[in-house]
């Protein structure tokens, strides 16, 4: 479906849709210093993904004060990354006349300009280096990152809506779009002998719908968010979720990469950097997870996860008597006792119901539990001892009791028995006087003394 041309850079359009916009990239100015939307929507997806990360560590076992400083490196490492592997592949564009003119035009992002895998690169290598020196457990830590990168990218990626970039090849489908910039740049790339389409050999037509390359990911990002952090509550052991990352956005971005027209290439050739490494990450990630799952089921035991072990809740809680204001000297005395474990054990249970459901029993509750119950025993030894003895006392004299009243008992009926019998003799012996005249010798008296 061909379209007219458009001559306002500023209007994007949807020809099946029948949707006009018209976005100026810049979205106001302070003074001489223009601040556009790809920053405010990379920004907002970065403010996005730390508001849902932070309240989230304790449900990995992290302390949420010690990765303050891997997240700020991580997102100052990210930029860096993403600028830097971007100007890497094009140094040609960004190489000047002098240095200062260089430099200038490698640190203007406002346009721009930014690799989602190099940002990946950066902010990893400045994070864990972080995360090392802080003493934060890595797997954990990018288990609850890379859900953050996925708001990240999910929101970022429609800042390459407002600039018309990192779009694709021409598409007849209900989503194709264009656009005053992209027509532009189409007509650059494709008729220039150094325009990235000529020398690549992409055949685009300006007039024509293009693959919205940006939305695909973005939904996908979306989505993927959605599942995998769904499935972070159920996790089987730390870096699942780092892998299962990997793997849905690398096929995604091979996929997605392979439409584009604006990929970067190993120099001269025809491979997209970008579809080759996510090649080779989704690859890796697929058999990690194969092999590690098989490992665990195997041996589930042997994988547990950092949020159950005791050095975890040992860090959280120093951490939350440090927010309460408790002198250094007074924490450590602090954490030989158990005054304020049940406190600690139900704010874990309040903020991570849905993870105890699915990661079980915590370790250090269960020994909490048992030294609790040594210690409640040592100081209640005496009484418990005077109170056996009281039972054993009132036993022995109920025992004495039952069988005094026994004895009196059986003698009680030994005497009406022989009192009965006696009267019973006595009737009998005036019924045979009776009957025998008064001979003094009745038969009741013979069978007696024969008995």
């Amino acid at each position: 479906m061909e379209v007219d041309k458009i001559t306002d850079s500023t209007e994007i359009y949807f020809p099946k849709l029948g949707w006009r916009f018209h976005i100026d990239p810049t979205a106001f100015t302070i003074g001489n210093l223009s601040i556009t939307w790809y920053g405010i929507l990379i920004t907002t997806g970065l403010l996005l993904a730390l508001i849902y990360c932070f309240p989230k560590m304790k449900r990995f076992g992290l302390d949420s004060d010690r990765t303050v400083d891997a997240v700020i490196g991580g997102v100052l490492g990210g930029i860096i990354g993403a600028r830097l592997y971007y100007v890497i592949f094009n140094w040609d564009e960004y190489k000047k006349d002098s240095f200062k003119a260089t430099a200038k035009a490698v640190v203007n992002t406002r346009e721009g300009g930014l690799a989602i895998y190099g940002g990946l690169i950066g902010a990893l290598a400045v994070g864990l280096l972080i995360c090392k020196i802080r003493k934060v457990k890595m797997l954990p830590m990018l288990d609850i990152t890379v859900l953050g990168f996925l708001i990240g990218q999910g929101i970022g990626r429609w800042g390459n809506f407002v600039n018309q970039e990192a779009f694709g090849t021409n598409t007849s489908s209900f989503f194709g779009m264009t656009g005053g910039t992209i027509q532009e740049r189409i007509l650059s790339e494709s008729n220039y002998l150094d325009g990235t389409m000529h020398v690549h050999g992409l055949d685009v037509s300006a007039y024509e719908a293009v693959h919205p390359c940006f939305l695909y990911e973005s939904l996908w990002c979306i989505l993927g968010f959605i599942l995998i952090s769904w499935y972070s509550k159920r996790r089987k052991y730390d870096g699942q979720i780092l892998l299962m990352y990997l793997s849905w956005y690398g096929a995604e971005r091979f996929f997605v990469e392979g439409l584009r027209t604006d990929s970067l290439y190993i120099g001269s050739s025809n491979l997209r950097v970008s579809q080759l490494l996510s090649a080779v990450l989704f690859a890796a990630s697929v058999i990690l997870q194969i092999v590690l799952y098989a490992k665990y089921k195997r041996d589930p035991e042997s994988f547990e996860l950092y949020v159950n072990t005791e050095e975890s809740h040992r860090l959280i809680e120093e951490s939350r008597r440090k927010r309460m204001g408790m002198p250094a000297e007074d924490i450590y005395a602090a954490m030989g006792s158990d005054d304020d474990d049940e406190n600690f054990d139900d704010d874990f249970t309040d903020d991570d119901a849905d993870e105890d459901e699915t990661a079980g029993s915590s370790i250090l509750g269960d020994e909490e539990d048992e030294s609790g119950e040594d210690e409640t025993d040592s100081p209640d030894e005496a009484p418990a001892d005077t109170a056996e003895e009281a039972a054993a006392s009132a036993e022995e004299a109920a025992e004495e009791t039952v069988e005094e009243a026994v004895a009196e008992a059986e003698d009680k009926i030994t005497d009406a028995a022989e009192q009965a019998e006696d009267k019973y003799a006595a009737i009998a012996e005036a019924v045979d006087e009776k009957l025998t005249g008064g001979s003094g010798k009745s038969s009741h008296n013979r069978k007696k003394r024969g008995r």
